[in-house]
């Protein structure tokens, strides 16, 4: 099956991850390309599941089994995109020019998607001789809180009566934009809001208040020398590099015209494998505590991002890469910095890899797209991949 069309469908569907903020309307949440890909598994007449996480948020996973296969492998892609504000293209209308093909999703991560469903298709029409078992899992919330891949890991570990998956497998194959490359190792990260305070009063008399954007103002000065050091107070990973620190949206007052009594940033903390993802929030409070006298308060983490090791994947790489050599030539074992579900599907015990077509420069931009050969050529490496398990 070309998996061409397949993302034109996917891609014409709207499944923005409103990313925490209170939107509703059908171009939010994955709804629509849920009921798409219950249809897809429908005519291939396998089994496949529909699995609630959230209210009107839910895994696909549908199953394909051989009698005597030896290994179960998943295939991991998420049905949820970025929000598509700034983007100079139609978002949701497929346009293919220049062997590539155009939209929201086209890329990170409907392309993977495409490609997966694609190689699922042809392993449940030919059901060849040395393949494993094969579980297509279609996740939900990848781009927010990875609650979907969460329910997956939990799945494996505490198995539910009537689930397609009831044991970690014995490989997650997760699909990202890689260049066809296998990345083996990857940062988490960790994402807090730090709020200073202070008391409001009329501008015109500002000695009569305490200004909490002043006392922010000092935290950020710190934190800004926090950053350039933190590559000396963390040990480089060899393949994914420095832990990094990143302030990334400040908020704070009512109107200009009052001295305001609350300022709040978001904090973007990148781990590195081998960090404790726990130990940061209070690895930075120690840091302003003993170089500030400011009060200041650090909120609830929303996201503490686990990290992929290298460490016990090695031997799926090397067979998954045996697959990329014979149809898209010379490839590597990278590491990168950003995080995908394959972290918070290790839980479980399984070793996973990240593979899949595209490059992570188009993904999240204002005109994304994906190479249309690449995403053929990631469909018969998937199939590869699953269709001989030795």
């Amino acid at each position: 099956m070309d998996p061409l069309p397949i993302l034109r469908d996917l891609v014409s569907i709207p499944s923005v991850n409103p990313m925490g903020r209170d939107l509703k309307g059908p171009e939010y949440f994955e709804g629509r390309v849920s009921d798409y890909l219950v249809a897809f598994f429908q005519r291939l007449k396998v089994p496949y599941q529909r699995v609630e996480v959230s209210p009107g948020r839910a895994n696909v996973l549908a199953r394909i089994d051989r009698a005597g296969a030896k290994s179960t492998i998943v295939m991991d892609a998420h049905q949820d995109t970025v929000p598509v504000e700034g983007m100079t293209i139609e978002p949701f209308t497929p346009v293919e020019k220049d062997g590539r093909l155009y939209g929201r999703g086209s890329c990170d991560v409907k392309g993977g998607m495409a490609s997966m469903l694609a190689a699922f298709a042809r392993l449940a029409e030919e059901r060849p001789a040395g393949m494993a078992n094969v579980v297509m899992c279609c996740s939900c919330d990848e781009e927010q809180t990875a609650t979907g891949a969460m329910d997956v890991a939990k799945m494996c570990s505490e198995p539910r009566a009537g689930a397609l998956l009831t044991a970690p497998p014995d490989l997650f194959l997760v699909a990202e934009p890689t260049d066809l490359h296998i990345v083996v190792a990857h940062r988490g990260a960790v994402r807090w809001k730090l709020r200073t305070t202070g008391r409001a009063c009329h501008s015109s008399r500002p000695h009569e208040g305490v200004n909490a954007i002043y006392k922010m103002a000092q935290v950020l000065t710190c934190l800004e020398r926090y950053a350039t050091e933190l590559p000396q107070m963390v040990t480089p990973h060899p393949l994914c590099g420095s832990a990094t620190f990143s302030v990334g949206r400040i908020t704070g007052g009512i109107s200009v015209n009052t001295v305001p009594d609350e300022c709040l940033i978001e904090i973007d903390r990148r781990v590195i494998p081998g960090e404790d993802a726990h130990a940061v929030i209070p690895h930075v409070n120690s840091y302003l505590r003993e170089r500030l006298d400011v009060d200041f308060e650090m909120l609830p983490p929303w996201l503490v991002g686990a990290t992929l090791g290298d460490g016990n994947n090695g031997e799926w790489a090397s067979r998954l890469m045996k697959h990329i050599e014979a149809v898209a030539g010379p490839r590597q074992k990278i590491g990168v910095p950003y995080g995908t579900n394959a972290s918070r599907l290790v839980v479980c015990g399984a070793p996973a890899v990240v593979f899949g077509p595209g490059s992570i420069d188009q993904a999240h931009t204002k005109d994304e797209w994906i190479s249309i050969s690449e995403l053929r050529q990631a469909a018969d490496i998937y199939f590869r991949c699953c269709a001989n398990e030795g």
